[in-house]
């Protein structure tokens, strides 16, 4: 069952006064830390980034982990629901895949607790990628000349092409996709011109509002400890207009994983890192400015109708978290020379 402690002592922070010389600001770690079982190497991350862009672990042939998740931009897909095989669309907007190594758990349900278990998912997804099972998975890939080798490289002389090693390389990849050094990192580290004094005063906003009490820590999603998530209530105060307006309530959240009436309406709380190159906002993708989303934050979760200033501060501050994006080549991909597969239609 799950454990409320978290979310009432969530709830509890959200509904205090911050003072924003309390808060322990603090930036991005520059590496993800990795499981014990799964070792970062450069020959890990090499192959992960190739499945990564590989659309052939689609049933149709058209869809890779990137074509929701683009590390050639925010991490998502800019897009209310995600798209998948066949023309479907998810239930839920895609999260960002950029520092995703820092969460606790992962999907907005939170149910998968590593990058390991998340990247198993959508593959096998009817919705999304659509292969009947991993043994398909794995089947095709042993068809593509190179990819045995691949896997030998990142995983020793003995290894074969297996879902475990797959998902393990994946993740190693992910584990990749950090971007340190935004300017609210500078700032904290010291150098306090790189944020402007709008950004500042939204960076005190921002604590004395009471929004730190769900969106802390490095990540500012509230989660760094394995195993650990954090879920929030949304909303937790109820708002006509804004239901009638976006629908929030139709989506049970974390309920739907553990037919648990205490988790209605429980979601994962979702980063603010590059929040500003993520839109549209909240689970079911339904705001699609940043300034509208603080403005509906401020009134669902924490019962504070915000002034346009405030708004327009918070959201300067939120544009501040904006990091350096290491450099993503395109890889190239093992080809099947003379032949190919039968995708499905």
């Amino acid at each position: 069952m799950f454990d409320m402690k978290p979310l009432l002592t969530v709830v509890a922070l959200a509904s205090v006064t911050h003072s924003a010389g309390a808060i322990q600001w603090q930036p991005l770690p520059e590496e993800a830390p990795a499981p014990a079982d799964n070792p970062t190497t450069p020959a890990k991350v090499e192959l992960g980034k190739i499945l990564y862009f590989d659309p052939r672990l689609s049933s149709t042939g058209t869809f890779s982990c990137n074509s929701c998740h683009n590390v050639m931009a925010g991490g998502d897909d800019n897009r209310p629901f995600a798209a998948g095989v066949h023309g479907q669309t998810g239930g839920r907007s895609a999260p960002t895949v950029w520092n995703s190594a820092f969460h606790a758990t992962q999907f907005w349900d939170g149910r998968a607790a590593s990058l390991e278990d998340q990247a198993r998912g959508p593959v096998t997804n009817p919705v999304e990628m659509g292969m009947k099972g991993w043994d398909d998975v794995v089947a095709r890939l042993k068809q593509v000349p190179g990819y045995p080798d691949l896997f030998k490289e990142a995983f020793g002389a003995d290894a074969e092409i297996t879902e475990d090693n797959a998902v393990k390389a994946i993740a190693a990849y992910e584990r990749t996709l950090i971007t340190p050094n935004s300017p609210y990192d500078r700032y904290v580290k010291g150098d306090k011109s790189a944020l402007s004094e709008q950004q500042v005063r939204g960076m005190q906003t921002f604590a004395e509002v009471g929004c730190v009490g769900c969106h802390s820590g490095p990540a500012f999603s509230g989660q760094m400890k394995q195993g650990a998530g954090v879920f929030q209530k949304f909303p937790v105060f109820d708002n006509a207009f804004f239901e009638r307006k976006y629908n929030f309530k139709e989506d049970l959240g974390r309920y739907e994983v553990t037919q648990d009436d205490a988790d209605k309406h429980l979601f994962k709380v979702p980063t603010l890192r590059n929040v500003a190159l993520t839109a549209p906002y909240f689970h079911n993708g339904s705001v699609k400015t940043l300034d509208q989303a603080v403005r509906v934050m401020g009134k669902l979760q924490l019962n504070r109708s915000l002034t346009d200033q405030q708004v327009e501060d918070i959201s300067a501050f939120l544009n501040g978290l904006t990091g350096e994006f290491p450099e993503q080549e395109m890889p190239r991909l093992p080809v099947t020379p003379g032949k190919t597969f039968d995708y499905v239609k």
